[in-house]
């Protein structure tokens, strides 16, 4: 919590060239842009980073194979560039990986038919990835038993990327980018609304630490809004008007023991026609999507949510015994923040075919930025593009060339694993694990795993598992407790690692280690966590079975 009260105590002693209101990916991306390019920078969220639309992904970096059927090429075209430049940027966090599809009788397309798109796929992303395959159902028998082929026709098998880790555990990086090339980022700030004065050209932004009920203002001479599927909100509070507004599509995933041993996705279309995936997550699989039009962005998991997902598996895997509500380990829910033009007929037709391009609007007067829609796999471009707008509004932003983004050196990356050979660390990898700790460290970390090395050098017993079976050392939490802003127990494990998609809620309840777990993040506030952790939990409970 140091480093938080730090920041919170630097709000009112600098004047900031941006304020950006929402640490999801949009106002992670713009603030790690923005200082890198020597912006002052100010970011604020109301709840944790990354803690509504970003924390809720299919965990995809991918180059929108489905927007060929309405044909969009250039989004899929931009997609596929902006997928590529992440996977040079982040070779260890966004990897390639392949998307097995099964067709059954009756479906609307043969299975040449989307192998020729597939291919026109592979070639729009120059051939970036492996070519796609043709598959017989021969072959899909063969090669993925678990899938039920009675009714197939073939498929394909094409490649994408995705993210072995986290999508919030990503959005985090950017922010820790930020912090370190001097910007100032704080979690559970809430914006109260501002006002500009156009004397100074300052605006007057009043905030409330959402932990300790102080109030703040923040001045900046542009104001960013990143809130996500709150952006809307947020202009009502700051009484801006603005071309584009979002509509909301809900979409969960349920996580599940691992259904299959090799890493790729299995692919399906479900009885709604749209894509459903069964995609890896370490030693758990990720089932879903749905795509469910909703009025506003705060939402959660039906039992009609559930059922469809289920019963849209079961239909497509054969497994010694069919899932059940039961087999659910956790469960993701949130919201595709769509957007419209505010003057456009809200009576949506095709709405799974709604493009999911972004949109950012600017009023240079005003000097407001809103940022609407956005896809982890285009991240990049905005934080590129928020950096022009920024410019356009007036700040001197540098023209330097300097890289704001990716993974440090190769050379730096061996370092690492020199010194973590010669610590012995993956002696300790437990035998189920998805992967050596070497692996783990490096790409939750970069640079910063090093002081992990340090820590483990100093007390050895920091290299022992945190949670059995929670694929996390002692060491984070340590490293988490002083240089993450940890304010809740959920934001270590459901963001800043996986843990809590990796183990029920119920097991963490019952298993002394998570309360060891949260001495070590809180020490003498430990037991006051503990508590708001359980009664959290209970809340998100009782509101899915009413």
């Amino acid at each position: 919590m140091l480093l938080r009260q730090n920041n919170i105590g630097q709000l009112e002693k600098h004047t900031f060239d941006v304020l950006i209101v929402g640490g999801g990916i949009n106002g992670a991306v713009s603030a790690a842009s923005l200082a890198a390019k020597g912006a002052r920078v100010a970011l604020i969220d109301r709840g944790d980073f990354a803690g509504a639309s970003s924390s809720h992904s299919s965990n995809l970096a991918w180059g929108g194979i489905k927007y060929m059927e309405s044909y969009e090429f250039g989004l899929v075209r931009k997609l596929c560039m902006s997928r590529n430049q992440l996977m040079r940027a982040y070779p260890n966090n966004i990897r390639e990986l392949r998307f097995f599809t099964n067709l059954d009788r009756g479906f609307r397309f043969p299975a040449i038919m989307l192998y020729m798109g597939a291919f026109l796929y592979w070639l729009i992303g120059n051939c970036f990835t492996r070519p796609p395959r043709l598959l017989t159902t021969g072959k899909i028998r063969d090669e993925e038993p678990v899938v039920n082929t009675d009714k197939s026709i073939g498929g394909i098998e094409y490649s994408d990327a995705y993210l072995p880790e986290n999508d919030a555990r990503f959005v985090f990086q950017f922010i820790r980018g930020a912090m370190d090339r001097g910007g100032l980022a704080l979690n559970y700030v809430e914006s109260l609304g501002g006002e500009r004065d156009a004397d100074s050209g300052f605006w007057g932004v009043k905030v409330r630490d959402q932990i300790s009920g102080d109030h703040h203002e923040i001045k900046a001479k542009v104001l960013i809004n990143a809130c996500g599927p709150f952006v809307d909100f947020q202009n009502r509070t700051l009484a801006q008007n603005t071309k584009h507004q979002h509509v909301f599509s809900k979409g969960i995933h349920l996580i599940v023991k691992r259904l299959t041993p090799h890493e790729r996705v299995l692919t399906f279309f479900a009885d709604d026609g749209r894509l459903f995936f069964a995609i890896p997550m370490g030693k758990r699989t990720v089932i879903g999507t749905t795509d469910t039009q909703v009025p506003h962005p705060e939402t959660h998991v039906t039992p009609e949510d559930r059922s469809f997902v289920i019963n849209n598996i079961n239909k497509r895997v054969e497994l010694d015994k069919p899932l059940s509500e039961s087999d659910i380990i956790a469960e993701r829910c949130g919201v595709r923040p769509l957007v419209v033009e505010r003057q456009q007929d809200k009576t949506i037709t095709d709405w799974v075919k709604m493009s999911r391009k972004h949109e950012i609007d600017v009023d240079t007067n005003q000097k407001t930025i809103s940022i609407f829609g956005g896809k982890l796999t285009d991240c990049l471009n905005i934080g590129e593009e928020v950096v022009e707008f920024v410019r356009e509004c007036g700040v001197d932003v540098q023209e330097n060339t300097s890289v704001w983004y990716g993974e440090p050196a190769k050379n730096e990356h061996d370092r690492f694993l020199q010194r973590a050979a010669e610590i012995r660390l993956d002696d300790s990898t437990p035998p189920n694990a998805s992967e050596p700790i070497s692996t783990r460290l490096w790409r939750r970390y970069g640079s910063k795993a090093f002081d992990l090395l340090n820590l483990i050098e100093v007390n050895s017993e920091l290299k022992e598992e945190l949670i059995p079976d929670s694929e996390c050392l002692k060491v984070e939490a340590v490293h988490a407790r002083d240089h993450e802003m940890i304010v809740h127990l959920e934001d270590f494990l459901r963001r800043r690692t996986k843990i809590s998609m990796m183990i029920s809620q119920k097991n963490l309840e019952e298993n002394p280690a998570t309360k060891e777990a949260c001495q070590i993040l809180f020490g003498d506030h430990s037991q006051d966590r503990w508590t708001s952790f359980i009664e959290s939990a209970q809340v998100r409970k009782d509101v899915a079975l009413n």
